[in-house]
């Protein structure tokens, strides 16, 4: 297994409306105890290609908001890169919010093709994926898939509060704490691909 890298991925906005950031990690927990592999995605990028890909906001299928311009796979994970449409206004709102640092959150929508959970760590280890969606969110499942910066602007100031909220969230080891569901939802490809 390669060394873990520092979950410091932030969704990185141009004065155009581009945005960049990683949609998913290779090799690291997220809250629903999901660890993604590399190449995890290789099929799902070469069947379904770009257009196929909807870029949503908070996974809502009636929230389109732009569109996927190049997402590949490396090293680290899934690099996304997209245009906020301004003409729609959910767009217009997004591009003020990931401007001013509110929300810089990615989080992927995917069904399952090929995972294993680890018996004596219980973490579900995802071989292959099907892709169905990347969105904007205000709370990713994987802390370090997030809007990188803001580009051509200088960079938003987190409020004393925010910082100290972002620290507490994640413990010193990378690990996040979070209660246990309650319950399954109604609908079990919605409560998986939520990333």
């Amino acid at each position: 297994m390669h060394a873990p890298m520092p979950s410091t991925s932030r969704v990185s906005l141009s004065p155009d409306g581009i945005v960049e950031g990683y949609a998913s990690l290779f090799g690291e927990v997220d809250q629903a105890r999901d660890m993604v592999m590399p190449g995890a995605f290789t099929q799902t990028l070469r069947q379904r290609g770009l257009r196929k890909i909807p870029m949503l906001f908070q996974h809502d299928p009636g929230e389109p908001v732009g569109i996927w311009l190049d997402l590949y796979e490396d090293v680290r994970g899934l690099r996304a890169r997209g245009k906020l449409i301004p003409d729609v206004a959910r767009g217009r709102e997004l591009l003020a919010l990931v401007r001013s640092g509110a929300i810089d959150g990615l989080s992927i929508g995917y069904r399952t093709v090929r995972g294993r959970i680890d018996p004596r760590t219980r973490i579900r280890k995802l071989y292959q994926v099907d892709l169905w969606e990347i969105s904007i969110v205000t709370f990713p499942l994987l802390a370090g898939a997030r809007v990188d910066a803001v580009k051509g602007a200088h960079a938003p100031h987190l409020s004393r509060h925010r910082a100290a909220a972002g620290r507490a969230w994640r413990k010193p080891d990378g690990a996040v704490d979070v209660p246990a569901p309650s319950g399954r939802r109604s609908m079990d490809a919605i409560s998986e691909s939520r990333r």
